[in-house]
């Protein structure tokens, strides 16, 4: 029996192990096939400027630019509420969150991509500041953009805040 749980162990931490391994190919490389090259490079760019938009059209309270960004089946697991799915729901959501907000501005900054041309994993920073550009906080993201005619639309997404900052001892 003590040989079959030792057995179990060791299979599950190999499969976590390898699971949690991190991507081979590098967010500045390219990434070869058979049939194509994907400039994961070039990919980065165009997320990056989509987030920006995004970062302005949160900014602006905008909730239609928000919607277009997003496919028409779109999950989004928000932070501190449920997951919402179709743009009907998230059109609810992110309302109400706009009526509840406050006057700080958002920004994001893409860190990683992972994929291919029709289909990108992103990792991301998300910072937040007051009215006199101090930060006052931050989170993180990952999305998955596909690629609809030639643009990419968000299909799923999830964040989070960091944690507060622990106040300065005096």
């Amino acid at each position: 029996m003590k040989t079959n749980l030792l057995l179990n162990l060791i299979a599950a931490f190999v499969i976590t192990f390898t699971a949690c391994q991190p991507a081979a190919e590098s967010t500045t490389e390219a990434t070869t096939t058979e049939e194509t090259t994907t400039d994961l490079s070039q990919i980065k760019t165009e997320i990056q400027a989509l987030e920006n938009a995004w970062a302005d059209a949160q900014n602006a309270r905008n909730v239609d630019a928000l919607l277009a960004m997003y496919t028409d089946d779109a999950i989004s697991m928000t932070n501190d509420g449920p997951s919402t799915s179709g743009k009907d729901a998230m059109r609810k959501s992110i309302e109400a969150d706009f009526a509840t907000a406050d006057s700080l501005t958002t920004s994001y900054e893409t860190l990683e991509v992972y994929g291919d041309e029709n289909t990108v994993t992103e990792i991301g920073k998300t910072t937040h500041k007051d009215a006199a550009g101090n930060v006052v906080s931050s989170g993180k993201y990952m999305a998955i953009w596909v690629k609809q005619g030639d643009t990419y639309l968000c299909s799923r997404d999830i964040y989070n805040r960091d944690a507060p900052a622990k106040p300065k001892a005096e």
